[in-house]
């Protein structure tokens, strides 16, 4: 996939430029980020949480859908168990499967570092503010400094006040397949306690010949360990 530059058109409002505050630097929000994170990281002793997925293709009217537990150990990697699957075969049996293995797979404590957004990984452009779900959010453009397939290339938003990422708009760095065309997707986290979690996903994915397929993970019951002789494994 070539690189391009990623332009974000901001609303033009009639407030006074002097009641505008100045935005922080970029690597004044990125350094509060990653410091926040890794405090997060530090209490968090893993977690349960359910996640249902819908995969869609309107254009040939297949619709699948999942249910699956999921473990998150201390350590970030992650256990799935499917609870019950519905409807069409193909993405039962393949796609669904596929999806939950790459997932086990990016967050093996030796992958993990590869896919987080970190300085390490991206480069960082502030482009504004906006608010999101109420809180008032820094948008700020990411690029991948490797074609990483864990990687993604887009914008995202920072809270204001936690300094969480609380969406993720893009697509991947690096095409999964010659079959697939284009992926775009949205991720939206939302604070549970102290902590922030994903709670939907929505991407779009054009595959050769198949055409556009939908799909919308639903992130719920999150239940945060409390104490880390109580963390899953």
């Amino acid at each position: 996939m070539m690189y391009a530059p990623l332009m974000v058109i901001l609303a033009v409002t009639t407030a006074d430029a002097d009641s505008i505050p100045a935005l922080p630097s970029v690597d004044a929000v990125v350094a509060q980020m990653m410091a926040h994170d890794s405090q997060r990281l530090a209490a968090l002793y893993g977690y349960t949480a359910v996640r249902r997925y819908v995969l869609e293709n309107r254009n040939h009217n297949k619709r699948a859908e999942m249910l699956v537990r999921m473990i998150c150990r201390e350590d970030g990697s992650k256990q799935f168990e499917i609870v019950s699957t519905d409807g069409w075969g193909g993405a039962r049996k393949h796609v669904f499967p596929r999806l939950l293995g790459a997932e086990v797979e990016a967050a093996r404590p030796d992958l993990r570092e590869r896919s987080r957004i970190t300085p390490e990984n991206y480069t960082f452009e502030m482009v504004g503010s906006e608010s999101v779900r109420g809180r008032p959010a820094y948008v700020m453009a990411i690029e991948p400094k490797t074609q990483n397939k864990y990687l993604a290339r887009g914008k995202i938003w920072v809270d204001a006040e936690d300094y969480a990422i609380i969406r993720v708009d893009g697509k991947p760095a690096k095409s999964p397949s010659f079959w697939v065309k284009s992926v775009h997707f949205v991720h939206d986290y939302d604070k549970f306690g102290a902590f922030w979690f994903p709670v939907l996903n929505h991407s779009v994915t054009d595959v050769r010949i198949f055409g556009a397929t939908e799909m919308t993970i639903e992130y719920f019951d999150y239940a945060p360990n409390r104490d880390r002789t109580l963390a899953p494994r």
